[in-house]
C-alpha cells in the first residue's frame, strides 16, 4: 500500500471513529457540540493519530486497540488550535480554509468548544467501552504520555512562550524551545504512545522517542517555511502573520532553515533503521512532513 492510500484509509477509520466518540455527547447542549465538531471535522490531516496507528502497527500489534487513544490525540490537538486562534492569541480568522471556530460562534464559546474536547479526551480514554482491551498499566502509561505533552510542562508552555517572545528580538535557544514545545511534543507523544502500545522494548522507545521528536520539529519548521513562502490557498489560513514571532526563518533564514528540516527528515528516518521494512510507512511520513504544501 502507497502512503497515500494508507493515509486516506486510516483517515476515514479516524473520523469514523470520532464520530462514535460525538455521538456518545448525550447531554451536552447542542450548540457547543457543534462548535466541538467544526473544527474537530474541519478537514484536518489527522497526523497525530495516524502517528499513533503506524507506529503501533509497525510492532505489529492490531490499531484498532489503540484507535480511541489515537482519536483523544487529535481531540487535544484540535483543542488547541482553536484556543491558538482566538483574538486573544493568535487572532486567526481563517484555519483550513474555512472561518476559525471563534469567527463563527464567538470567542466564549470557542474558549468552551476547546475546553470540552481536551477534557472529553481524557474520559474516552478512560472509558472502558472504548479502550477495554488496553492493558491498565499501558493505558496509564498512555494517559501519563498524553497530559504531559499537553500540559504545562509540554505544549501550553511552548505556548506561553510563544505569546512571550512576540514581538522580541529572542534567541536561538527560545525558538527551540517554543518549537520543541508547542509542537514537537505532541507529535513525539503520539509516537511514543503507539510504541508504548504496540509494546516496545526500551532501546526500540528510544529509537521512537527521537524519531518523533525530530519529525515534530521538522513538522514547525515546515510551518515557519509555508509562512514565508507558501500558498495562502492552499495553505488555508493567512500567511506572513508570523513575521514577528520566533521562527526559523527569522533566526536563519529560508535556505538554512530548508536544509535543517531535510537534515531533520533523515535523522527521523535512521533512528527507526531498526525496525527493517516494518518501518516503511513511518519512515514515509518523516518524508511526507518534510515536503507537504499544507
Amino acid at each position: 500500500m502507497d502512503l497515500s492510500t494508507y493515509l486516506h484509509d486510516k483517515k476515514i477509520v479516524i473520523e469514523n471513529t470520532l464520530k462514535e466518540i460525538c455521538a456518545s455527547f448525550m447531554s451536552t447542549p447542542g450548540v457547543l457540540r457543534d462548535a466541538m465538531e467544526y473544527m474537530l471535522f474541519s478537514n484536518g490531516k489527522r497526523i497525530r493519530p495516524v502517528l499513533a496507528i503506524a507506529t503501533c502497527e509497525a510492532k505489529g500489534r492490531n490499531s484498532d486497540d489503540i484507535l480511541p487513544c489515537a482519536c483523544a490525540l487529535e481531540m487535544i490537538h484540535t483543542y488547541s488550535l482553536i484556543h491558538d486562534d482566538l483574538p486573544c492569541v493568535d487572532n486567526d480568522d481563517l484555519r483550513r480554509g474555512k472561518p476559525t471556530c471563534h469567527k463563527v460562534f464567538g470567542e466564549a464559546l470557542a474558549i468552551m468548544a476547546g475546553d470540552g474536547l481536551l477534557t472529553e479526551a481524557f474520559r474516552i480514554i478512560t472509558d472502558t467501552r472504548f479502550t477495554e482491551r488496553l492493558n491498565p498499566k499501558v493505558l496509564k502509561q498512555i494517559i501519563f504520555e498524553m497530559a504531559s505533552a499537553a500540559g504545562a510542562e509540554g505544549m501550553i508552555g511552548g505556548q506561553v512562550m510563544d505569546i512571550l517572545y512576540d514581538g522580541k528580538e529572542g534567541s536561538k535557544n527560545i525558538l527551540q524551545y517554543i518549537h520543541m514545545h508547542k509542537t514537537a511534543t505532541l507529535i513525539r507523544a503520539s509516537v511514543r504512545i503507539g510504541a508504548i502500545a504496540g509494546g516496545a522494548k526500551a532501546k526500540e522507545l528510544k529509537g521512537f522517542t527521537k524519531y518523533g521528536e525530530c519529525i515534530g520539529l521538522a513538522f514547525q519548521i515546515m510551518d515557519d517555511i509555508l509562512d514565508s513562502e507558501g500558498d495562502e490557498e492552499i495553505v488555508g489560513k493567512r500567511l506572513k502573520k508570523d513575521t514577528n514571532k520566533q521562527t526559523y526563518i527569522k533566526h536563519y533564514g529560508i535556505l538554512a532553515s530548508k536544509y535543517k528540516l531535510e537534515q531533520l527528515v533523515n535523522e527521523a528516518v535512521l533512528s527507526i533503521d531498526f525496525l527493517g521494512e516494518n518501518g516503511r510507512i513511518l519512515k514515509e511520513i518523516a518524508q511526507y512532513i518534510g515536503n507537504r504544501v499544507s
